[in-house]
């Protein structure tokens, strides 16, 4: 059975093709001798010096697009591995007047982005660079930047377009839904040689124990707290370097606790979310606890429906006889399931402190679909790498996990549910991922209306050397 493969440019998922590190590497690491040069004559002495030259290749709106543009967007592919070998030119440049089509116009809808916000995104990803290169000066060095602040000025510029770019589609697509029928429709009018194989999958179930702190522990956290908040508001202490110091949120520590541009639809627990939309501007909370820790909140500044957080997080020690406890009382779980007392389903619903699955019967749920399966090509390294020894019906022993996000180590056993070897699609066993392709090939076609649309509304230039390429958008308006 032939299958073709094709990269589609018109709508490419950005958080698996342009990820922020690859943005940073390609767009600024491009050297200085990479762009064109021409000869200019001397006139006092008739010598002839190299100089660089960079033309325009495109312009959409208020957005001019540099040859030097397409060349960058190239190694960003490079960068992440990706095969650049049927790329050609002139998709490149089409991939770029689209991204700055759907920039300018969020700016003209006034689907703004915050300065805080892209200031935030730059911060996060020079400290990244910085970790990962060593110091400040070697990664000016590396990118042949003269300062810290033109460097800064640059990426501030690269991330504004794409976090415009990527508002402007969201929008697009935010209420866009597919029916049951539509879904039908869709799955059968693909012919049965060209239906798409979905690979082997796995369900995976699991029982945690989540050790918990003190509460001789937990007091000592939240007397912190208050002690730091009453250190701002008495002694006009600085919250941001309250936060460098002390917080213990490795996602906004470097930041000075800062999550700009918040709303009651950003995915943060509820405890967060409530605490932060009931205080005023410059308000802040007194200490308050979720599932990672102890707070205390600074609303910076509010914009409507968003608002400028702050926030300090210390996490409470958890005791080394705690931690036994919570391996020891798995173990026991494991050997009772062993034994036949109960099920593990039956385990997951009485003994795990993990809400989100106990009620299933500890069975996970891949967070891009909400399916109980896991496509094997396509798990988390650190899932698989947990269940990828695990034969079928065999419960691991307990595993700790530490939580990116800062949170206190959990344990929990692990099993196999059921194994799914790699089949062609078939409506009734697949139809989560079927609606998933229904919906994108949905998404695709008001994307390709909008931008038809709005390609006749903007002022739109394409250089003559360009005016050969074979545009999936109508850029030339013919």
């Amino acid at each position: 059975m032939k299958r073709s493969k094709r990269m589609n440019l018109n709508f490419i998922d950005k958080h698996r093709l342009l990820p922020f590190l690859a943005v940073v590497f390609g767009l600024l690491a491009t050297r200085a001798q990479d762009a064109p040069e021409t000869q200019v004559t001397n006139e006092s002495d008739g010598s002839r010096t190299k100089v660089k030259v960079d033309g325009i290749a495109a312009v959409v709106g208020d957005y001019v697009i540099l040859d030097s543009d397409i060349e960058k967007t190239l190694i960003d592919l490079r960068s992440q591995g990706a095969s650049t070998e049927d790329i050609t030119h002139c998709q490149l440049l089409g991939k770029l007047m689209e991204d700055r089509l759907y920039a300018h116009q969020a700016v003209q809808d006034s689907l703004l982005v915050s300065d805080d916000q892209v200031n935030a995104q730059s911060d996060a990803q020079i400290n990244e660079l910085v970790s990962r290169i060593g110091s400040i000066e070697k990664m000016l060095k590396y990118y042949k930047k003269p300062d810290l602040e033109s460097f800064r000025k640059e990426l501030f510029e690269i991330n504004k377009l794409r976090m415009l770019s990527e508002k402007m589609q969201s929008k697009i697509v935010e209420d866009i839904e597919v029916t049951p029928e539509e879904v039908r429709q869709f799955f059968f009018k693909i012919p049965e040689d060209q239906r798409p194989v979905f690979g082997a999958e796995l369900e995976i179930a699991q029982i945690v124990k989540q050790p918990k702190a003190s509460e001789e522990e937990k007091q000592r956290v939240i007397d912190r707290l208050k002690g730091i908040k009453q250190d701002i508001e008495e002694n006009d202490a600085s919250f941001n370097v309250k936060a460098i110091l002390y917080s213990q949120d490795p996602g906004s520590k470097s930041r000075g606790g800062l999550y700009p541009g918040m709303t009651k639809e950003t995915p943060f627990v509820k405890e967060f979310k409530d605490v932060a939309f009931s205080l005023q501007e410059g308000e802040i909370s007194e200490p308050f606890e979720t599932m990672f820790g102890y707070h205390i909140i600074k609303v910076e500044k509010i914009r409507g429906q968003e608002r400028d957080v702050r926030h300090i997080l210390l996490i409470p020690e958890i005791s080394e006889e705690a931690i036994k406890d919570a391996v020891k009382e798995l173990d026991t779980i494991r050997q009772h399931i062993l034994d036949g007392k109960y099920t593990f389903a039956d385990a997951a619903r009485n003994f795990s402190d993990e809400k989100e699955t106990k009620f299933d019967g500890g069975l996970l749920r891949n967070p891009i679909n909400f399916d109980s399966r896991f496509e094997l090509t396509k798990m988390d390294p650190a899932l698989y790498n947990q269940v990828r020894d695990l034969k079928d019906g065999e419960i691991s022993k307990p595993i700790r996990e530490d939580d990116p996000r800062g949170g206190p180590p959990k344990f929990k056993i692990m099993k196999i549910s059921n194994r799914y070897d790699e089949h062609v699609a078939d409506f009734a066993k697949d139809y989560i991922k079927i609606q998933e392709l229904a919906l994108r090939e949905k998404q695709l076609k008001a994307i390709k209306k909008w931008m038809a649309e709005h390609i006749q509304d903007t002022y739109i230039h394409v250089d003559p050397e360009n005016k050969d390429c074979n545009f999936a958008n109508n850029w030339l308006k013919e």
